[in-house]
């Protein structure tokens, strides 16, 4: 059997004798075809398609073990009309409630390319051995979800992320993925020309800054949702790092006031307790212990579209009809009904939750749920949804880190996962496909000197003895963002925000780090994540401030109402040349389906 040796490059370059003594300095470049960054379910589709290609050298890097990414906690399902359950469903009807759930700010002709190849993604999967759960028939089992006008959420009980995540890294290991663990972006580096040609990486495990060149590289590092920090169902690792680097590069960030707070958080943590729950018939119930979704949604009750229902929630606890007080106050979610069989078989996992976390058993209590930030339907925009191409050549970018316009102002639940396999392998190909008719860029220069500057902000940066602490801007942060820029928005609140987001920035340039060890070093790893959080939410604050209107998830007090005719358009925020952020604007793509009000 012949051995696969390590498929990239590494390049030394030792050198000096002075005074007849060697001194030994290493320089390392690895160099391959495709870089994928973020191991979650879009990373990993990716890296798996271009490694598919013959002769390709495809790399992934990631700052945790690949399958801890925020995948793993996806639980209700993935949609595709598969028709399963329900004959009468097709791409086209998935396409409009993905339309109609996007508050129709999502691009029409990206969103039937999207639901068109979501039945073949999920078939790939269950072809690759994704144990989804399964009909009588033996055909994949397909769940109720918000905002669909049938059963089309392909699930593994409660788990759904979680073996599309597994499944994924075992074929990924089978084609050769070269996975690069415990690194994490700093920067990406362009050529003389704008061609993003490489990357530079902190090697937490060694303590250096690596450099990788690359013919085309797929930004997948997933969504922001620590901005929030506690109040979000998103694990520690998202911190928008993909997005502020591609900003940091030139890279536009597209609709990024679009924050979808998740309905059904746990009261205490904001951990998910999935849409699975509603989607098996569980109810919401306020303190007097009435349905309310009956008030907000008639038809669908608590199955309306995930911002309808998470507004309902809020305004029945403005109005006094939640239990607890303040930021404490929550309503509950109700599945004694459904009896030990379903609880048990379907959603056992989010039984397992409540009772670690809020010290209740589902199958004879009520559990507190309260909205929680959820996911960045904005992210770093993408010029062409056929191939997930970026305005800068050789970028592109697939997952929740991007924005192809398909989720709009609200994402309906299971189009995560579908995003992920869809785009995922769109995006694999088309960097493949880049990789295949383009030389490497020359970056070996601009690749050096970011490895340097680097290098010395680790020194400068972890050898300070004075100034903020950073874990204590983190939590300003959040602070300013949660009661400022969270489910409920005003001009007073986010000009306020906005304000105390940029004396953060400044703060941040002289921030206290504490840790000047080089192995491992997760303090000055920290730093940099919260370096991202800074640059990510000041685009959501200019993003909310200039949308002056209700749409979606985005719901401003002072606008209560949509404007489609001034504001129907994505919003776009790019880096200026004098380091200012930069709004300006483009038109949503339609199709056939014009705006109407949305009623569920």
């Amino acid at each position: 059997m012949q051995l696969n040796i390590v498929p990239y490059l590494r390049t030394y370059v030792r050198g000096i004798v002075q005074n007849k003594t060697s001194v030994f300095e290493e320089v390392r470049m690895e160099q391959y075809d495709v870089l994928v960054v973020g191991s979650g379910g879009a990373g990993q589709r990716a890296a798996l398609e271009a490694a598919r290609r013959d002769g390709l050298r495809v790399a992934l890097i990631t700052k945790i073990f690949p399958t801890r990414s925020a995948t793993a906690m996806a639980q209700g399902g993935v949609n595709a009309a598969l028709n399963n359950v329900a004959k009468e469903d097709s791409t086209e009807v998935h396409t409009f409630d993905t339309v109609k759930g996007s508050d129709y700010l999502g691009d029409q002709d990206a969103i039937e390319f999207f639901c068109s190849r979501c039945p073949e993604g999920v078939l790939e999967m269950d072809h690759m051995g994704a144990p989804f759960s399964r009909t009588e028939q033996n055909k994949i089992a397909q769940r109720n979800f918000g905002g669909q006008s049938y059963p089309r959420t392909c699930y593994s009980a409660d788990k759904t992320g979680h073996v599309i995540l597994h499944t994924t890294y075992e074929q990924c290991l089978k084609e050769g993925v070269h996975f690069l663990q415990e690194w994490y972006l700093l920067d990406l580096v362009k050529d003389a020309n704008g061609h993003v040609g490489g990357a530079v990486v902190w090697n937490m495990k060694e303590g250096r800054v690596e450099q990788i060149k690359a013919k085309a590289v797929i930004l997948s590092t997933g969504g922001a949702g620590r901005i929030f920090w506690t109040r979000t169902t998103n694990p520690f690792l998202s911190t928008g790092d993909g997005m502020a680097a591609a900003f940091r590069a030139g890279n536009a960030l597209k609709d990024m006031e679009m924050i979808q707070f998740h309905p059904t958080g746990l009261g205490r943590t904001g951990i998910l307790m999935s849409e699975a729950v509603r989607g098996e018939g569980g109810y919401l119930l306020n303190a007097e212990g009435e349905r309310f979704m009956k008030k907000y949604a008639p038809n669908k009750m608590e199955l309306a579209s995930r911002d309808v229902v998470a507004k309902a929630i809020e305004d029945e606890i403005a109005a006094g009809r939640g239990f607890g007080s303040g930021l404490n106050a929550y309503v509950v979610a109700d599945l004694r009904h459904l009896g030990p069989e379903v609880i048990i078989e379907k959603l056992h996992g989010i039984r397992d939750l409540a009772m670690t976390f809020e010290h209740c058993d589902p199958l004879v209590q009520p559990v507190p749920i309260r909205p929680t930030c959820h996911y960045t339907m904005g992210g770093i925009d993408v010029v062409d949804y056929k191939t997930c191409a970026c305005e800068l050549p050789g970028l592109f970018s697939s997952g929740e880190a991007s924005c192809i316009s398909i989720h709009g102002a609200n994402r309906l639940g299971g189009n995560s996962l579908a995003d992920g396999v869809v785009f995922g392998k769109v995006s694999g190909a088309g960097a493949a496909d880049y990789a295949e008719t383009h030389e490497q860029p020359n970056v070996d220069a601009e690749l050096a000197a970011a490895a340097k500057a680097w290098e010395a902000k680790f020194t400068e940066v972890t050898t300070r003895e004075g100034g903020r602490p950073v874990v204590e801007i983190r939590d300003a942060l959040a602070d300013a963002m949660w009661n400022k820029v969270g489910i409920f928005r005003n001009e007073d609140g986010i000009t306020e925000a906005l304000k105390e987001i940029d004396q953060l920035i400044e703060d941040y340039k002289t921030c206290y780090v504490g840790d000047p060890e080089r192995t491992y070093n997760m303090a000055f790893v920290n730093y940099c994540e919260i370096g991202s959080m800074l640059t990510v939410a000041k685009a959501i604050a200019m993003g909310a401030l200039h949308r002056r209107e209700s749409r979606g998830a985005h719901i401003r007090e002072d606008h209560p109402k949509r404007n489609d005719e001034r504001y129907l358009k994505h919003s776009l925020i790019k880096l200026g040349a004098d380091g200012q952020y930069e709004l300006t604007e483009r038109d949503v793509v339609f199709t056939k389906y014009e705006p109407q009000e949305r009623k569920y």
